[in-house]
């Protein structure tokens, strides 16, 4: 592990896994470890019944954060992809069809890779090099066997978000179930299932949401059938125990074994942080920090950022490349000399870069979150000018 001596670490991840976290969320998972320690359903005793409390009132939070009516409708799971693997699993059998998007992260494009195995049909929808979409051209793939449209809210890559409520109106109208990626959005993005048009929402726990890593989970509208989606795996709920068939209701349905309640105390905290903030005023500053990154990028030669102009249109996700430069040798360099977290590569979404252009080396990533300053960003630039010779910025 490299280490920083007395020098202060400017993390510029948060699109991979926020951090730090508010102070709220590591006082929640200390004492639940530390004060109740046990699993919930699964007991009389007093403890356990503090340990449902805690589950539930991460559910509530995450209810009133999309929305939501019904706490129930929200289903934890290990974090948003085993929540996206859980519907395209259980929604598309043999002879089915898929519509997605050239943008997508490999948390949706692997599953569907090995669904296209099993005899499931995947129209890819060609997004355009800034990564935005026609939602005319997703309407143009969708035929009599299509069962499930799924998309990102927002590009991990270039933060371009798509016009969701629009693709999810086209979803309803066409009877095609609509499955959201919000992995980059919950937390950052205001979101309204029911406003929004979105049938099923998976969300990942540790980014903007600001709980741990290992939380996440899926949201069902308040209209959807649960009868259409099978569960894919079955175990111990707690509930029903007398029977040996998986229980029907939810959230049970798609919950099985213990839960990491430690890590849903967290979540529910971070959650109820976001809350109390509020998501606009959370957007709003990440939104301040990336446009001044953005214009510090572009002002220094040979540097080119991605992702559509319109401040918008996108998340605080910023992706750049330099002429001459590989990205991995410029992401090294931050980290080593100035501490400045970054994430170089293609981000877990080949396809994304394909049409963006910059596969295969990829781009750097700099996503700032909720915690990071004026003066993380304005160090970044400084550092990124000197790294490639040109004349710091600001």
């Amino acid at each position: 592990m490299t280490e920083h001596p007395q020098r202060k670490v400017i993390y510029l991840d948060n699109a991979a896994t926020s951090w730090p976290k508010p102070d709220c969320v590591y006082e929640a998972m200390e004492t639940f470890m530390r004060k109740v320690g046990a699993s919930p359903g699964r007991s009389g005793h007093h403890l356990a019944n503090e340990a449902e409390r805690i589950r539930f009132d991460a559910r509530e939070a995450i209810a009133e954060l999309l929305g939501l009516s019904d706490p129930m409708r929200v289903v934890f799971a290990l974090n948003a992809t085993t929540a996206l693997n859980m519907v395209m699993q259980g929604l598309l059998p043999e002879g089915s069809h898929v519509v997605t998007t050239s943008m997508e992260h490999n948390s949706v494009m692997r599953p569907l890779r090995a669904l296209e195995q099993r005899g499931v049909a995947v129209s890819i929808v060609p997004c355009q090099a800034d990564g935005s979409i026609s939602v005319k051209a997703i309407g143009e793939h969708i035929k009599p066997e299509t069962r499930l449209i799924v998309v990102n809210h927002a590009s991990n890559v270039c933060g371009t978000v798509l016009p969701i409520r629009e693709i999810g109106a086209l979803a309803r109208q066409r009877g095609v179930t609509f499955l959201l990626d919000a992995a980059q959005t919950v937390g950052c993005w205001p979101i309204n299932m029911a406003a929004d048009n979105i049938d099923l929402l998976a969300f990942s726990g540790h980014k903007s949401l600001l709980g741990p890593t290992g939380t996440g989970g899926l949201a069902f509208s308040d209209n959807f059938d649960i009868a259409t989606l099978p569960a894919t795996a079955f175990g111990g709920t707690g509930s029903g125990s007398e029977q040996e068939t998986h229980p029907e209701f939810l959230p049970d349905k798609y919950e099985i074994g213990t839960p990491n309640i430690a890590g849903l105390a967290g979540l529910d905290a971070g959650v109820r942080f976001v809350l109390q903030r509020g998501v606009e005023e959370i957007q709003q500053h990440e939104r301040d920090l990336a446009n001044r990154l953005i214009d510090g990028l572009q002002s220094i030669a040979g540097m080119h950022t991605l992702g559509v102009a319109g401040p918008l249109s996108r998340t605080a996700v910023v992706s750049f490349t330099c002429d001459g430069r590989s990205c991995s040798d410029i992401a090294h360099h931050l980290d080593e000399r100035f501490a400045i977290m970054s994430r170089p590569g293609l981000q877990c979404a080949p396809r994304a870069h394909r049409t963006m252009g910059t596969f295969p080396d990829g781009t750097v990533r700099l996503s700032p979150g909720f915690s990071s300053t004026v003066a993380d960003i304005e160090q970044t630039l400084d550092a990124v000018a000197d790294l490639v010779g040109a004349k710091a910025v600001g």
